[in-house]
């Protein structure tokens, strides 16, 4: 084989260079490919930041000689990459796996060569085998884009050890998860938390729970098996996504329904109710002893007709969203002939259809049969009940990032963002970490959270004087500025009814500070009013993970919350949607829905309230943890009654505050602006929430406008799909902005009167442009307006150039882009103008 000493000696062009040689050398290397004009390197060589500081230096000199070059680089440290479906192997694996449509992605290369052999035995094929490694540049992000924007691929299944750039991934997986099903697994489960923390939500988060709520946010659906990976990846190709959790199990024998049964309530799905309707025609089909519920057990003597019209009645129940089929070997059960009979199941039932034949060779000819018919198999019920599970799963994802959260009039309300910096800089100017329970409520009470007063007494004789005034019953506890950790000093929770009982309290907690920290460290006391309402203490707060920053904890509060840890996390900044479904996740949510004839809670008050807290978080960096425990919930209302609020030292400079995994509203982008007709609009990126507002426009729109937006006649339907709009109001403020215009109806609403949308465009560093008006507010300026407030977005988002494809008909639009400077090219065949402008 003729090899030459350097990658500049070959006299052809290189498209690819797979670097294996010792670690010190590929810097080097990586200098050679650049010159050279190679587009990309996969680094197999182990030896770099595994290895310490040596091997983080190399790192850092491949980075350095890529700088600017425009060349992506997969590892180091991988096993390579394959594309089976073009017959590259890139990597040091013996076997290339076997072409087909599934993608799969791993950390670990030694997972990959076990993968793989797996995969041939199973005969499983693949669209892309790629092994990442240290991701020193191509990480989750790139890849999930590159495969999500792939025909050939069809899902993505995922082998994660970390995340790496969390909010390239997050952003990634949102926009693809919901054309192709992303299925991942994770290694450290069971990691306990890094550190316990000031707060006891930093004592709660651990990484993996974070993970799983990052997970939810983006739509990816987490397993915990490899087989189940693959699994999922075929069951979600093959059969429709149900709408429920409730599975309905049809069987041949009662052990292995029971099987079943266990699985899916033990994993968190239902066991179907069947309706009355159905319950009489069982009856009248099947024998006296049939089991007479779900399970359906068709009795060891169903016939194949028998055994397909108990699934036909089944399957059609209005109660029921999905059907496991289950047939074990016996006496007079025919698998062949019954699944031959249940092959149309496999298509048009608009419901998830599955099944388990569960034996040896007798039933392979009907698991072929199924498997052809597209009605997924799998060797154990208890395992397909567990994939029916997964499949709600990945539904119940998917519709909570896509469904239209409310927006209720007055619930923005108006936040003192202002105040809450200054009480947080004058306690870092203090040299403080902790802020005292009074400053921690004054910062709720600025974002619109109810709290009790609290106040503080420097003196025995201040502490009963407003005792007096706030009126008994009273609690009094520590107020310090200098004791900056955990203390149970001021756990002083007495129901103090009168000045003396003050006066001894505030006493005892000076004694007590004495002996512990030093008399020089006590400052006084607080007080506030003795709650005595009933309703259920809610633990809500947030604290920083290493990988995805912020994090949100909601659950059931009070003494003993770390030993119920009945909590849910979330990824801010949240919606009325998002807020629902942590609080869904708890198992406090259903005592919070009225039980033992108590009144419900405000759940959408509680909901709005967490939108609120999340707002907090996202603006106030400087923090970094905060907890309300307990926060009262009642039917009278909301009241935090403790608080705590942990700030980062003087020590942090702002650069080095973690990033928010989700780039949060860009508010920085909304604007006023008047008509030529005087009158003024606002101009702000879009929200979930304007989805109605998006459908009144397109309403409003002419047959003209529509051809001259989409370049094509667009039913006003299919314009105003749901399914459509969720792209374009739940959009990824760091893949794109739009921007409405909204103004303020006669009725005093408001309405959308325009949009222009900034998309900027995978792999490069371009985005594109368009805009679309309301006909009766066209010839106002206002298109121009948008052109030029997204020209002026692009240019802060360090966007190198716009673009934008007009019909050549579209004189409006053309003088617009004329007026700005864009440079115009005709394409005379499909009669198009294409304006361009770099910023």
């Amino acid at each position: 084989m003729k090899t030459y000493a350097k990658v500049g000696d070959i006299p052809e062009r290189v498209d690819l260079g797979v670097i294996v040689t010792p670690a010190t050398t590929v810097p080097g290397i990586i200098s050679e490919c650049v010159a050279a004009g190679v587009r990309g390197a996969i680094v197999i060589s182990a030896g770099f930041k595994e290895h310490g500081e040596q091997g983080q230096e190399l790192e850092r000199q491949i980075v350095l000689r890529m700088r600017g070059s425009g060349m992506r680089l997969i590892g180091p440290n991988c096993l390579g990459v394959m594309n089976p479906l073009a017959g590259l192997n890139a990597t040091f694996a013996s076997n290339i796996a076997l072409p087909g449509s599934v993608a799969f992605i791993s950390q670990s290369g030694a997972l990959c060569t076990a993968v793989l052999d797996w995969c041939q035995k199973e005969m499983v094929g693949f669209s892309a085998f790629v092994s990442l490694g240290s991701m020193l540049d191509v990480g989750w992000g790139d890849l999930i884009d590159y495969l999500g924007n792939d025909p050939r691929t069809h899902s993505i299944v995922m082998y994660m050890e970390s995340v790496g750039d969390a909010r390239s991934f997050l952003s990634a997986a949102r926009e693809v998860s919901l054309s192709k099903p992303i299925i991942a697994i994770k290694a450290g489960r069971t990691q306990e938390a890094a550190h316990a923390a000031a707060s006891h939500t930093g004592a709660l988060t651990g990484s993996d729970e974070v993970l799983e709520a990052a997970f939810r946010r983006c739509g990816v659906l987490r397993v915990n098996t490899i087989a189940e990976l693959f699994y999922m990846s075929e069951v979600l190709a093959k059969q429709p996504r149900p709408r429920g959790p409730r599975l309905a199990i049809v069987t041949n024998a009662g052990g292995p329904g029971v099987l079943a049964a266990d699985s899916i309530i033990s994993s968190g799905g239902q066991l179907a109710k069947l309706s009355a309707r159905s319950m009489e025609e069982l009856d009248q089909l099947l024998p006296p002893h049939w089991s007479h519920s779900n399970p359906v057990d068709v009795l060891g003597d169903a016939l194949p007709e028998k055994f397909v019209k108990v699934v036909d009645i089944v399957a059609g129940d209005a109660n029921v969203d999905g059907t496991l089929m289950i047939l074990c070997p016996q006496g007079m059960s025919d698998p062949t002939a019954t699944a031959e009979k249940l092959a149309p199941y496999g298509r048009g039932m608009g419901k998830p259809v599955i099944a388990s034949w569960m034996g040896g060779d007798a039933m392979r000819a009907g698991i072929d049969m199924l498997n052809r018919s597209g009605i997924p198999t799998f060797p154990f019920p208890d395992s397909a009940a567990r994939v029916f599970y997964y499949m709600w799963r990945y539904t119940y994802n998917l519709r909570g990032l896509y469904e239209t959260p409310i927006l209720r009039v007055g619930s923005e309300g108006v936040t003192s963002a202002a105040s809450v910096e200054h009480i947080v800089r004058r306690a870092r100017d203090a040299g403080r970490a902790l802020l005292s329970e009074a400053e921690s409520k004054q910062v709720l009470a600025a974002y619109g959270i109810p709290t009790v007063e609290t106040v503080i007494a420097l003196t025995e004789a201040e502490a009963t004087e407003q005792a007096e005034r706030i009126g008994y019953p009273v609690v009094v506890k520590l107020y310090s500025e200098t004791i900056t950790h955990k203390t149970d000093v001021g756990g002083v929770r007495l129901n103090l009814g009168d000045a003396a009982a003050v006066r001894l309290a505030y006493r005892q907690i000076k004694e007590a500070v004495g002996e512990k920290a030093g008399p020089e460290s006590f400052l006084g006391v607080t007080v506030q009013p003795m709650v005595q309402a009933e309703g259920y203490e809610i633990i809500v707060g947030s604290s920083v993970d290493p990988q995805f920053g912020p994090v949100l904890l909601f659950g059931a509060g009070g003494q003993l919350v770390e030993v119920f840890q009945d909590r849910a996390l979330a990824l801010p900044p949240l919606n009325t949607t998002l807020a629902r479904r942590m609080m869904e996740q708890t198992r406090v949510f259903e005592a919070l829905q009225g039980v033992r004839g108590r009144k419900p809670v405000d759940l959408a008050a509680l909901g709005e309230m967490l939108v609120r807290f999340s707002h907090l978080v996202v603006e106030q960096r400087w923090i970094k943890e905060i907890d309300i425990n307990p926060l009262l919930a009642s039917p009278q209302g909301l009241l935090a009654l403790d608080a705590r609020v942990v700030v980062y030292g003087p020590e942090v400079q702002a650069e080095r505050l973690p990033r928010l995994a989700i780039r949060p509203y860009p508010t920085q982008y909304v604007t006023e602006w008047a008509m030529k007709n005087g009158e003024t609009v606002a101009l702000r990126p879009i929200r979930p929430e304007d989805e109605p507002m998006l459908i009144r426009l397109h309403e409003a729109l002419s047959e003209r406008s529509v051809y001259l937006r989409y370049f094509q006649p667009l039913k006003l339907s299919h314009r105003t799909a749901h399914e459509r709009l969720t792209r374009i109001c739940f959009i990824d403020y760091d893949r794109e902005i739009a921007l409405v215009a909204e103004r303020k109806m006669e009725d005093s609403s408001a309405g959308l009167i325009g949009i222009g949308r900034l998309s900027k465009l995978h792999g490069r560093n371009e985005a594109e442009l368009a805009v679309l008006i309301d006909d009766r507010h066209q010839h106002q300026g206002l298109g121009t307006e948008l052109y030029r407030q997204l020209i002026a977005i692009a240019r802060e988002e360090k966007v190198e150039r716009v673009v934008s494809t007009i019909l050549s008909e579209n004189r409006d639009m053309l003088a617009i882009c004329q007026k700005l400077g864009f440079e115009l090219q005709s394409d005379m065949e499909d009669g198009t103008v294409v304006a361009q402008m770099r910023v």
